[in-house]
C-alpha cells in the first residue's frame, strides 16, 4: 500500500498531465488493485463469464423471449 502511495505521490507531483486519467483510476480503484496484492484475487472468472454470454448473444442475433434465453443460458453454462 505504501509503495502505490510513494508511487502514485511521484507521478503527481512530476507534473505530467498525460497520468491525469491513471491517477483518476487508481483512486477509483484502490481498494481492488490492493485486493489483488494482498489476496491474489481478480474477477477474471465473471468477466470470462460475461464473454461468453456476449458470444452465445450475438450468435443468435437478439433475443424475443428473455425466460428462454435465460434457460439456454442455464442449460449451457450451470
Amino acid at each position: 500500500m505504501t509503495k502505490l502511495a510513494h508511487w502514485y505521490k511521484n507521478v503527481e507531483d512530476s507534473g505530467f498531465k498525460n497520468f491525469n486519467i491513471l491517477l483518476n483510476t487508481i483512486t477509483v480503484n484502490y481498494q481492488s488493485i490492493l485486493n489483488y496484492f494482498g489476496n491474489r484475487s481478480t474477477n477474471a472468472s465473471a468477466e470470462s463469464f460475461n464473454a461468453k454470454v456476449k458470444a452465445f448473444r450475438s450468435q443468435f442475433r437478439g433475443v424475443r423471449k428473455v425466460d428462454f434465453f435465460l434457460f439456454r443460458l442455464s442449460n449451457l453454462f450451470a
